[in-house]
Protein backbone atom coordinates (compact mmCIF):
# COMPACT_ATOMS: atom_id res chain seq x y z
CA UNK A 1 0.00 0.00 0.00
CA UNK A 2 1.36 3.26 -1.13
CA UNK A 3 0.62 6.58 1.15
CA UNK A 4 0.53 10.07 0.52
CA UNK A 5 0.52 12.51 3.26
CA UNK A 6 -0.21 16.12 3.03
CA UNK A 7 1.56 18.11 5.13
CA UNK A 8 3.51 15.80 6.34
CA UNK A 9 6.54 18.27 7.47
CA UNK A 10 3.72 19.24 10.81
CA UNK A 11 3.00 18.60 13.74
CA UNK A 12 0.65 15.59 13.47
CA UNK A 13 1.47 14.75 9.80
CA UNK A 14 5.15 13.98 10.79
CA UNK A 15 3.96 11.66 13.47
CA UNK A 16 1.79 9.87 11.33
CA UNK A 17 4.73 9.69 8.60
CA UNK A 18 7.13 7.85 11.56
CA UNK A 19 4.46 5.57 12.88
CA UNK A 20 3.53 4.38 9.05
CA UNK A 21 6.88 4.03 8.24
CA UNK A 22 7.59 1.90 10.96
CA UNK A 23 4.73 -0.43 10.15
CA UNK A 24 6.33 -0.98 6.76
CA UNK A 25 4.20 0.82 4.60
CA UNK A 26 5.49 3.09 1.48
CA UNK A 27 4.75 6.58 2.27
CA UNK A 28 5.21 10.01 0.03
CA UNK A 29 5.61 13.07 2.34
CA UNK A 30 4.01 16.08 0.25
CA UNK A 31 6.06 19.32 1.51
CA UNK A 32 5.05 22.44 0.90
CA UNK A 33 8.19 23.47 -1.44
CA UNK A 34 10.37 26.32 -0.42
CA UNK A 35 13.80 27.33 -1.62
CA UNK A 36 15.50 25.73 1.29
CA UNK A 37 14.96 22.58 0.98
CA UNK A 38 13.23 22.63 4.39
CA UNK A 39 11.52 19.49 5.45
CA UNK A 40 9.84 21.03 8.73
CA UNK A 41 9.96 17.83 11.40
CA UNK A 42 10.82 15.48 8.93
CA UNK A 43 14.19 16.91 9.45
CA UNK A 44 14.17 15.56 13.17
CA UNK A 45 13.23 12.65 12.30
CA UNK A 46 15.52 9.19 12.83
CA UNK A 47 17.69 8.95 10.06
CA UNK A 48 16.39 5.15 9.62
CA UNK A 49 12.82 6.64 9.20
CA UNK A 50 13.51 9.47 6.88
CA UNK A 51 15.40 7.52 4.43
CA UNK A 52 12.66 5.75 3.66
CA UNK A 53 10.14 8.37 3.12
CA UNK A 54 9.66 9.79 -0.79
CA UNK A 55 9.12 13.56 -0.30
CA UNK A 56 8.00 15.41 -2.67
CA UNK A 57 7.71 18.97 -2.99
CA UNK A 58 4.48 20.48 -4.03
CA UNK A 59 1.26 23.14 -3.32
CA UNK A 60 -1.94 21.71 -2.14
CA UNK A 61 -3.50 24.97 -3.85
CA UNK A 62 -1.57 23.54 -7.35
CA UNK A 63 -3.93 20.81 -8.34
CA UNK A 64 -0.58 20.13 -11.25
CA UNK A 65 1.63 18.99 -8.27
CA UNK A 66 -0.83 17.05 -6.18
CA UNK A 67 -2.04 15.17 -9.29
CA UNK A 68 1.99 14.07 -9.82
CA UNK A 69 2.35 13.14 -6.82
CA UNK A 70 -1.20 11.01 -6.14
CA UNK A 71 0.35 8.87 -8.82
CA UNK A 72 0.31 5.29 -8.25
CA UNK A 73 -0.79 5.87 -4.62
CA UNK A 74 -3.59 4.10 -2.34
CA UNK A 75 -4.64 6.21 0.02
CA UNK A 76 -4.43 9.91 0.99
CA UNK A 77 -4.38 11.39 4.05
CA UNK A 78 -4.50 15.57 4.10
CA UNK A 79 -3.08 17.08 6.79
CA UNK A 80 -2.04 20.28 4.78
CA UNK A 81 -3.66 23.18 6.05
CA UNK A 82 -3.23 26.67 7.91
CA UNK A 83 -4.46 26.01 11.62
CA UNK A 84 -3.68 29.12 13.34
CA UNK A 85 -6.80 30.92 14.65
CA UNK A 86 -5.23 34.73 15.29
CA UNK A 87 -3.58 34.11 11.89
CA UNK A 88 -6.50 33.59 10.35
CA UNK A 89 -8.04 37.03 12.11
CA UNK A 90 -5.52 38.65 10.08
CA UNK A 91 -5.07 37.01 6.83
CA UNK A 92 -8.63 35.17 6.13
CA UNK A 93 -8.24 34.53 2.28
CA UNK A 94 -5.19 32.76 2.81
CA UNK A 95 -7.11 30.14 4.82
CA UNK A 96 -9.81 30.01 2.32
CA UNK A 97 -6.78 29.40 -0.65
CA UNK A 98 -5.42 26.50 1.61
CA UNK A 99 -7.84 25.05 3.43
CA UNK A 100 -11.05 25.03 0.43
CA UNK A 101 -9.41 25.37 -2.32
CA UNK A 102 -6.52 23.22 -1.52
CA UNK A 103 -9.23 20.60 -0.16
CA UNK A 104 -10.91 20.87 -3.38
CA UNK A 105 -7.70 19.97 -5.14
CA UNK A 106 -6.92 16.84 -3.40
CA UNK A 107 -10.48 15.82 -3.50
CA UNK A 108 -10.72 15.85 -7.53
CA UNK A 109 -7.13 14.17 -7.61
CA UNK A 110 -8.56 11.49 -5.37
CA UNK A 111 -11.77 11.06 -8.10
CA UNK A 112 -9.60 11.16 -11.05
CA UNK A 113 -7.07 8.59 -9.87
CA UNK A 114 -9.87 6.36 -7.98
CA UNK A 115 -7.60 6.44 -4.79
CA UNK A 116 -8.88 3.75 -2.56
CA UNK A 117 -9.56 6.30 0.34
CA UNK A 118 -8.79 9.47 1.30
CA UNK A 119 -9.00 10.78 5.21
CA UNK A 120 -9.87 14.41 5.60
CA UNK A 121 -8.43 16.05 8.92
CA UNK A 122 -11.16 18.17 10.15
CA UNK A 123 -10.84 19.74 13.81
CA UNK A 124 -13.29 20.18 17.10
CA UNK A 125 -13.14 23.75 16.23
CA UNK A 126 -15.98 23.46 13.20
CA UNK A 127 -18.48 23.35 16.44
CA UNK A 128 -17.51 26.42 18.15
CA UNK A 129 -18.42 26.53 21.64
CA UNK A 130 -20.46 23.19 22.48
CA UNK A 131 -24.34 23.44 23.06
CA UNK A 132 -24.41 20.13 24.43
CA UNK A 133 -21.62 17.96 25.99
CA UNK A 134 -20.24 15.39 25.30
CA UNK A 135 -20.09 16.71 21.29
CA UNK A 136 -21.49 14.41 19.30
CA UNK A 137 -20.84 14.02 15.64
CA UNK A 138 -24.57 15.36 14.99
CA UNK A 139 -23.66 18.64 16.82
CA UNK A 140 -24.44 21.72 14.54
CA UNK A 141 -21.48 23.47 12.86
CA UNK A 142 -20.39 26.71 13.73
CA UNK A 143 -17.58 29.05 12.03
CA UNK A 144 -16.62 31.25 14.72
CA UNK A 145 -13.16 32.07 13.00
CA UNK A 146 -12.23 32.58 9.83
CA UNK A 147 -10.32 29.43 10.56
CA UNK A 148 -12.63 27.27 11.63
CA UNK A 149 -15.32 28.83 8.70
CA UNK A 150 -12.49 27.58 6.06
CA UNK A 151 -12.73 23.71 7.89
CA UNK A 152 -16.11 23.48 7.63
CA UNK A 153 -16.44 24.33 3.55
CA UNK A 154 -13.35 21.88 3.80
CA UNK A 155 -15.51 19.07 5.31
CA UNK A 156 -18.45 19.86 3.42
CA UNK A 157 -17.10 19.76 -0.47
CA UNK A 158 -15.14 16.36 1.32
CA UNK A 159 -18.60 14.81 2.27
CA UNK A 160 -20.10 16.47 -1.51
CA UNK A 161 -17.67 14.17 -3.28
CA UNK A 162 -18.64 11.13 -1.41
CA UNK A 163 -22.14 11.72 -2.11
CA UNK A 164 -21.77 13.51 -5.45
CA UNK A 165 -18.94 11.24 -7.08
CA UNK A 166 -18.74 8.43 -4.61
CA UNK A 167 -14.87 9.60 -3.35
CA UNK A 168 -14.35 6.92 -0.70
CA UNK A 169 -13.76 9.79 2.38
CA UNK A 170 -13.77 9.60 5.85
CA UNK A 171 -13.42 13.08 8.06
CA UNK A 172 -11.50 12.77 11.06
CA UNK A 173 -12.30 15.46 13.71
CA UNK A 174 -9.27 15.63 16.12
CA UNK A 175 -10.16 17.44 19.20
CA UNK A 176 -6.97 19.63 20.78
CA UNK A 177 -4.29 17.50 20.28
CA UNK A 178 -0.87 17.63 22.16
CA UNK A 179 2.74 15.91 21.83
CA UNK A 180 6.34 16.35 20.94
CA UNK A 181 6.92 18.60 18.24
CA UNK A 182 4.01 20.92 18.85
CA UNK A 183 3.98 24.65 18.07
CA UNK A 184 4.47 27.21 20.26
CA UNK A 185 1.53 28.95 19.03
CA UNK A 186 -0.50 25.86 21.05
CA UNK A 187 -1.73 26.65 24.85
CA UNK A 188 0.51 23.31 26.02
CA UNK A 189 3.49 23.95 24.72
CA UNK A 190 3.38 27.77 25.03
CA UNK A 191 2.96 26.80 29.21
CA UNK A 192 5.69 24.48 29.03
CA UNK A 193 8.43 26.81 27.22
CA UNK A 194 7.97 29.92 29.60
CA UNK A 195 8.11 27.70 32.48
CA UNK A 196 11.32 25.62 31.53
CA UNK A 197 12.36 29.05 30.44
CA UNK A 198 12.51 29.94 34.22
CA UNK A 199 9.23 32.39 34.16
CA UNK A 200 7.49 32.46 37.20
CA UNK A 201 5.04 34.63 35.62
CA UNK A 202 3.58 33.48 32.42
CA UNK A 203 1.56 35.12 30.14
CA UNK A 204 -1.45 33.95 28.91
CA UNK A 205 -5.13 34.61 27.40
CA UNK A 206 -8.47 33.37 28.39
CA UNK A 207 -7.84 30.60 31.15
CA UNK A 208 -11.65 29.90 31.72
CA UNK A 209 -12.24 27.64 28.68
CA UNK A 210 -12.29 24.15 28.64
CA UNK A 211 -11.00 21.65 25.63
CA UNK A 212 -10.54 18.13 25.18
CA UNK A 213 -6.97 17.50 24.80
CA UNK A 214 -5.92 14.56 22.80
CA UNK A 215 -1.73 13.26 23.45
CA UNK A 216 -0.46 12.47 19.80
CA UNK A 217 -0.03 8.74 19.54
CA UNK A 218 -3.77 8.67 20.37
CA UNK A 219 -4.71 11.21 17.67
CA UNK A 220 -2.50 9.24 15.03
CA UNK A 221 -3.76 5.76 16.33
CA UNK A 222 -6.67 7.01 15.27
CA UNK A 223 -5.70 7.79 11.54
CA UNK A 224 -4.21 4.48 11.10
CA UNK A 225 -7.07 2.69 12.07
CA UNK A 226 -8.49 4.11 9.25
CA UNK A 227 -6.31 2.04 7.16
CA UNK A 228 -8.21 -1.19 8.87
CA UNK A 229 -11.42 -1.22 8.63
CA UNK A 230 -14.18 -0.46 5.77
CA UNK A 231 -16.41 1.08 8.32
CA UNK A 232 -16.40 5.38 8.65
CA UNK A 233 -16.54 5.60 4.77
CA UNK A 234 -18.66 9.02 4.22
CA UNK A 235 -18.63 9.62 7.88
CA UNK A 236 -17.22 12.47 10.17
CA UNK A 237 -15.33 11.04 13.25
CA UNK A 238 -14.95 12.60 16.50
CA UNK A 239 -10.90 12.09 17.91
CA UNK A 240 -11.22 12.90 21.62
CA UNK A 241 -10.31 11.65 24.66
CA UNK A 242 -13.87 12.31 26.57
CA UNK A 243 -12.33 14.35 29.06
CA UNK A 244 -12.26 18.19 29.40
CA UNK A 245 -9.67 20.48 30.99
CA UNK A 246 -10.15 24.31 31.60
CA UNK A 247 -6.65 26.46 30.43
CA UNK A 248 -5.93 27.48 34.39
CA UNK A 249 -6.48 23.99 35.90
CA UNK A 250 -3.87 23.11 32.74
CA UNK A 251 -1.66 25.41 33.79
CA UNK A 252 -1.86 23.83 37.65
CA UNK A 253 -0.96 20.03 36.37
CA UNK A 254 1.62 21.39 34.18
CA UNK A 255 3.31 23.63 37.09
CA UNK A 256 3.04 20.36 39.85
CA UNK A 257 4.74 18.40 37.31
CA UNK A 258 7.42 20.40 36.81
CA UNK A 259 7.65 21.13 40.60
CA UNK A 260 7.19 25.02 40.27
CA UNK A 261 4.79 27.93 41.18
CA UNK A 262 3.94 30.13 38.79
CA UNK A 263 1.15 32.91 38.21
CA UNK A 264 -0.63 34.13 35.39
CA UNK A 265 -0.72 37.25 33.32
CA UNK A 266 -3.05 38.07 31.20
CA UNK A 267 -2.12 39.00 27.45
CA UNK A 268 -4.61 41.44 25.66
CA UNK A 269 -2.80 39.94 22.52
CA UNK A 270 -4.10 36.38 23.05
CA UNK A 271 -7.65 37.00 23.46
CA UNK A 272 -9.83 35.92 20.92
CA UNK A 273 -12.58 38.42 19.80
CA UNK A 274 -16.46 38.07 22.13
CA UNK A 275 -18.09 36.11 19.74
CA UNK A 276 -15.05 34.12 18.01
CA UNK A 277 -14.24 32.66 21.77
CA UNK A 278 -14.74 28.74 21.71
CA UNK A 279 -15.52 28.00 25.70
CA UNK A 280 -16.05 24.66 25.99
CA UNK A 281 -15.23 21.68 23.64
CA UNK A 282 -15.54 17.90 25.23
CA UNK A 283 -15.95 15.17 22.56
CA UNK A 284 -18.18 12.00 22.52
CA UNK A 285 -15.63 8.94 21.26
CA UNK A 286 -18.29 6.63 20.78
CA UNK A 287 -18.53 6.69 17.12
CA UNK A 288 -14.98 6.13 16.64
CA UNK A 289 -15.15 3.60 19.65
CA UNK A 290 -17.78 1.41 16.91
CA UNK A 291 -16.39 2.65 13.70
CA UNK A 292 -12.98 2.74 14.04
CA UNK A 293 -12.40 0.27 16.87
CA UNK A 294 -10.00 3.07 18.50
CA UNK A 295 -10.13 3.73 22.25
CA UNK A 296 -7.45 6.79 23.54
CA UNK A 297 -4.29 5.21 25.90
CA UNK A 298 -4.03 8.95 27.47
CA UNK A 299 -7.87 9.29 28.86
CA UNK A 300 -9.03 11.44 32.29
CA UNK A 301 -6.58 13.08 34.25
CA UNK A 302 -4.51 10.40 34.72
CA UNK A 303 -4.70 9.94 30.86
CA UNK A 304 -3.47 13.66 30.59
CA UNK A 305 -1.14 13.86 33.30
CA UNK A 306 0.66 10.88 31.49
CA UNK A 307 0.59 12.65 28.61
CA UNK A 308 1.61 15.71 29.61
CA UNK A 309 4.35 14.00 31.32
CA UNK A 310 5.84 12.88 28.29
CA UNK A 311 5.35 16.05 26.25
CA UNK A 312 7.56 18.05 29.13
CA UNK A 313 9.70 15.60 28.88
CA UNK A 314 10.74 16.61 25.14
CA UNK A 315 10.92 19.72 25.61
CA UNK A 316 13.45 19.72 28.50
CA UNK A 317 15.89 17.74 26.49
CA UNK A 318 18.00 20.98 25.29
CA UNK A 319 18.17 19.88 21.75
CA UNK A 320 13.98 20.01 21.03
CA UNK A 321 14.01 23.40 23.06
CA UNK A 322 17.06 24.56 20.24
CA UNK A 323 14.26 24.15 17.80
CA UNK A 324 12.16 26.94 18.57
CA UNK A 325 12.91 30.47 19.74
CA UNK A 326 11.70 32.29 22.16
CA UNK A 327 10.63 35.66 20.58
CA UNK A 328 7.37 35.95 22.19
CA UNK A 329 3.77 35.53 21.22
CA UNK A 330 3.17 33.29 17.97
CA UNK A 331 0.13 33.95 15.93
Amino acid sequence: MKILITGAEGFIGSHLAENLVKLGYNVKAFVLYNSFSFNGWIDVLPKNVKNKLEIFYGDLRDKNSLSIAAKNCDVIFNLAALISIPYSYQSPESFIQTNVLGTLNVLEVARQNGIDKLIQTSTSEVYGSAKFVPITEEHLLNGQSPYSASKIASDQLAYSYYSSYNVPVVILRPFNTYGPRQSLRAIIPTIIFQIINGKKVINLGNTNTTRDFNFINDTVNAFIKCLHTEKGIGEAINVGSGFECSIIDLVKIIADILNVKVKIEFSSERIRPKNSEVDRLLASNSKAKSMLDWTPEHNGIIGLKKGLTKTIRWFQNKKNMSFYKDDGYKI
